[in-house]
């Protein structure tokens, strides 16, 4: 568990980490270099769940090696399955990560939602949904190793 207390009183108790999968962990469906070690040092806190739609079918392979429980989610409404996904494991207790729109509902239900953009970008409505924006996975990742940051970016 990562517990995030803010200043103006706001209190975070992360059980889990709900990520995409596709231009949030990976580029192309290669993961981001220096991903594996820190999602693998982030599940010593945090259950990983990485839900995608899987678009160049290359996850499950990709994360061989991580500690994470990854899920290929059924072709069709993939926005409401992450989001119904996020509802059963209870989202106060849920970072999410995304870029896409079928991410937005999950970062906007989480407790804190991060948008990530890289090359593939990020859609704008998700981007509006989440709590904060980094340029990474690999910074996403180090909001939760480092919580002094997300209490950083977070205050009021």
């Amino acid at each position: 568990m990562i517990k995030v207390e803010l200043p103006d009183g706001r209190k975070f108790e992360l059980k889990y980490l709900v990520s995409d999968f596709t231009g949030t962990l990976s580029i192309d469906g290669v993961l981001v270099e220096g991903i594996k070690d820190k999602l693998n040092e982030l599940s010593k806190h945090l259950e990983i769940y990485i839900l995608t739609a899987d678009t160049f079918g290359k996850a499950r392979e990709a994360l061989k090696g991580v500690n994470a429980n990854v899920m290929v989610l059924s072709p069709g409404n993939e926005a409401k399955q992450k989001l119904e996904f996020l509802k059963k494991l209870g989202p106060e207790n849920c970072v999410a990560f995304g870029n896409g729109a079928n991410d937005e509902l999950m970062l906007k239900e989480a407790a804190i939602g991060v948008a990530v953009m890289l090359e593939e970008g990020c859609y704008l409505k998700t981007l509006l949904s989440a709590d904060v924006v980094v340029k990474g996975a690999v910074e996403a990742v180090d909001l939760l190793l480092n919580p002094k940051r997300l209490i950083a970016v977070l205050r009021s």
